[in-house]
């Protein structure tokens, strides 16, 4: 099997890690990586959302405690 076939595994991202060794080739692919995370907490976001407004429709908006 030959190994540059492979796909690639996804860079493991530590927020706040030390950048100071990482090569510009490898800060791109940690922004693109982020940029992907960002859009998938985006999207889960809409779902629940779109399932509160769904669940408040039905039952609707639950009320302030206070």
């Amino acid at each position: 099997m030959d190994v540059d076939l492979e796909p690639k595994p996804k860079p493991t991202i530590t927020v706040g890690e030390d950048l100071s060794d990482a090569s510009v080739g490898e800060l791109a692919e940690r922004i693109e990586a982020l940029r992907e995370e960002i859009a998938r907490c985006e999207d889960a976001i809409k779902t629940k959302d779109a399932a509160r407004s769904a669940a408040d429709a039905v039952f609707g908006a639950p009320r302030e405690k206070g």
